[in-house]
């Protein structure tokens, strides 16, 4: 977001009661407990509940891998091996992909508790973030309907268009996202043209923290840990 002259915008807390606004040191926390109605938090409390910071991946279990259902996913990442651990990474995938099992793990990031799931794809690592069991949603919490009966004519009829669509395989790199693809168009030519072309001024930001996943999983499957 940006202003016509091409200036970086900021957020402000802006009080609808008292019509100002609001430094971040005036801002406090709440959880709502009724409408309208919230508990208020400080940053000390929060603080004290945050999760004991550690580079360590807590191995919890094994569990066959389409016992997970797909609703916990959130969002995936592949595990690569720290250096000279090649052969142990390997060994681990080769195992679990074999067994046919994944390992559901937690760890630390950010002052955030994560669950995992560690699945091994042909010789890879992977991990997907997962939802915890009460940030899933109910059916009837969003309103589906009741199951009903459908006529057998109509079913065969659904049955055959399904038919007609199917395919063998899931072939991903088929489908496209074509909403990006006009927009990154779109961008190439007024970039080509000098059209609305502004350059912003940012502040240089120090290169994130890399943690190295495989080694601390390590860790936890041998039972060590460190500090």
């Amino acid at each position: 977001m940006l202003s016509p002259e091409g200036e970086p915008l900021a957020r402000r807390y802006y009080s609808q009661k008292t019509e100002k606004d609001l430094d971040a040191d005036e801002v406090v926390r709440g959880f709502e407990i009724d409408k309208d109605k919230f508990v208020i938090v400080s940053d000390e409390e929060l603080e004290r509940l945050q999760p004991e910071k550690t580079r360590d991946i807590d191995l919890k279990l094994f569990v066959p891998q389409e016992t997970i259902p797909p609703i916990y996913f959130e969002r995936g990442y592949f595990l690569t091996p720290a250096a000279n651990t090649e052969k142990a990474y390997l060994l681990l995938a080769e195992t679990m992909h074999k067994s046919g099992v994944a390992g559901i793990a937690t760890f630390v990031m950010r002052a955030k508790e994560y669950l995992i799931a560690i699945f091994s794809d042909h010789g890879i690592l992977r991990a997907e973030t997962m939802r915890f069991a009460d940030e899933l949603r109910t059916p009837a919490e969003v309103g589906l309907p009741k199951k009903t009966k459908v006529a057998p004519a109509t079913l065969r009829k659904f049955e055959k268009l399904i038919a007609s669509k199917t395919r063998k395989t899931f072939a991903g790199s088929k489908l496209k996202d074509e909403q990006t693809d006009a927009l990154l168009k779109l961008v190439k030519k007024k970039k080509g043209s000098r059209k609305n072309v502004v350059k912003v001024e940012v502040e240089e930001r120090k290169p994130a923290e890399v943690i190295d996943l495989m080694a601390v999983l390590k860790r936890s499957l041998s039972g060590k840990k460190v500090a």
